[in-house]
């Protein structure tokens, strides 16, 4: 197997649904990535502002695989890193099968931990029609599978650039199944 990386980065200073990719980013602690629009410690994602601004931010840094880029390609789709809004892509990792509370050491010494799923919106088919199906699947008891990457707060602050390994550090069992966030 081969060992995990950061494959991109990418951070917006404005609502958008996409994020560019960049040369690096900055992690702050308990806050998120620094000039992204999405940091801070209460909730930044508009939706949830409209219900109470004052909760805590468990979505300060977004993940997703570069593997779903793959699979949505192979599906007709065209998305590459930041396309979808996250701040880092990852490689060769089953983030989705991460327990939560798992720590994720990046970089030298960047430490994020992961709290959950991130819930895909009905945005993503503005981007590209048919893509909220394609980033839902349904389990064997007619659960949803929620395929669109992974929601973090940060720990330890750290830049982080593509190429980065990451180390996974998982939480004490018995595991918590990753859910909405």
């Amino acid at each position: 197997m081969k060992n995990p990386k950061v494959k991109a980065v990418c951070r917006s200073g404005e609502y958008s649904f996409s994020k560019p990719t960049c040369s690096s980013i900055k992690l702050v602690k308990g806050i998120g990535v620094e000039g992204d629009i999405h940091s801070g410690k209460t909730v930044k994602h508009r939706s949830r502002i409209r219900k109470d601004p004052t909760v805590p931010n468990l979505r300060q840094v977004h993940l997703m695989h570069a593997e779903l880029h793959d699979e949505l390609r192979t599906k007709g789709f065209d998305v590459n890193a930041g396309d979808l809004g996250e701040n880092i892509t990852t490689e060769h990792i089953d983030i989705l099968e991460l327990p939560r509370d798992t720590i994720l050491h990046i970089g030298e010494q960047a430490k994020i931990q992961v709290t959950g799923l991130r819930n895909p919106c009905a945005q993503i088919d503005n981007f590209q029609k048919g893509l909220l199906k394609a980033v839902i699947d349904k389990g064997p008891n007619g659960e949803l599978i929620r395929k669109s990457g992974i929601m973090s707060v940060v720990l330890e602050g750290g830049v982080i650039k593509p190429g980065d390994n990451i180390r996974i550090e998982y939480p004490p069992e018995p595991h918590k199944a990753l859910e909405k966030v």
